[in-house]
């Protein structure tokens, strides 16, 4: 698919802090086109994770504020994948993708065409009646994928969720996630520490520098969809992953720059 140039949400010169004094973001301006897939790439503590949860509403920034220019998302609109599939222990695979559907008053048999459609995207049909300790790692995290899609949310934000996982699985969740993508035109905004995966799935990626965290450099990945494993290996995937690693460099060093300055004026 391809990212509107219309821009859906705007954040603003958006600040975050603690009560323990941690400065997590620091006049983070950043724009997220309708269809984009975005990535927010960067080191671990660099606000990554916070942003998210401020897009999502579960979280309120100090300063600065989000503008969308083609009216607010509400939260149902929204899908959240986190790190952790964070499903009901003891809940089957169907009752976890229905919970969503649950609590806006949705009954299991209204949903059922619904659930048994997302199960279907996500590749698990037959495990609807499985609990969460029969499932493998990445089974796991298809059903939380799931969850996320079932109300057809027009924006997805997905908070390194693939980062647990072994390599070939990761691999086929990154595939999977993208046909998701294309076919439900959907935006997404994914948090990630892995330069080969920002560049694997994004049509733009934002690198972010620490301390405090605010967006170094904007990035665009100038290469057609849809990717397959063709594309891992190919010479422009290679350029393009030496770029953005580079670029990742620079970010990380600005922020040790900034630590030591601090350091010298004590």
């Amino acid at each position: 698919m391809t990212a509107s140039l219309a821009p859906q949400l705007v954040l603003r010169n958006i600040g975050k802090s603690f009560a323990s004094g941690t400065v997590a973001l620091d006049e983070v301006k950043l724009s997220v086109r309708q269809g984009d897939f975005l990535s927010l790439l960067g080191p671990s503590g660099c606000g990554k994770s916070t942003a998210l949860r401020i897009i999502a509403g579960l979280s309120s920034p100090t300063s600065g504020h989000l503008d969308w220019p083609g009216g607010e998302l509400a939260r149902a609109e929204i899908g959240f994948v986190f790190q952790e599939p964070t499903l009901l222990p003891w809940a089957s695979v169907f009752d976890n993708v229905w919970m969503p559907l649950r609590l806006r008053g949705v009954s299991r048999s209204e949903a059922a065409g619904e659930i048994g459609e997302a199960l279907e995207r996500v590749h698990l049909t037959g495990f609807e009646k499985a609990v969460p300790r029969e499932l493998s790692g990445g089974m796991k995290m298809r059903v939380s994928i799931a969850r996320a899609l079932v109300t057809r949310p027009k924006m997805l934000l997905l908070d390194e969720p693939f980062a647990a996982l072994d390599e070939i699985t990761r691999f086929k969740l990154n595939a999977d996630i993208l046909e998701l993508w294309r076919d439900r035109g959907f935006t997404a905004i994914f948090v990630t520490h892995s330069v080969f995966e920002s560049v694997f799935l994004s049509n733009r990626i934002a690198v972010m520098a620490a301390r405090p965290g605010r967006i170094f450099r904007e990035m665009t990945v100038d290469a057609p969809y849809p990717r397959t494993d063709a594309f891992r290996t190919s010479p422009d995937y290679a350029e393009i992953c030496r770029d953005v690693s580079h670029t990742l460099a620079r970010a990380m060093g600005e922020e040790n720059a900034g630590r030591e300055s601090t350091v010298g004026l004590h």
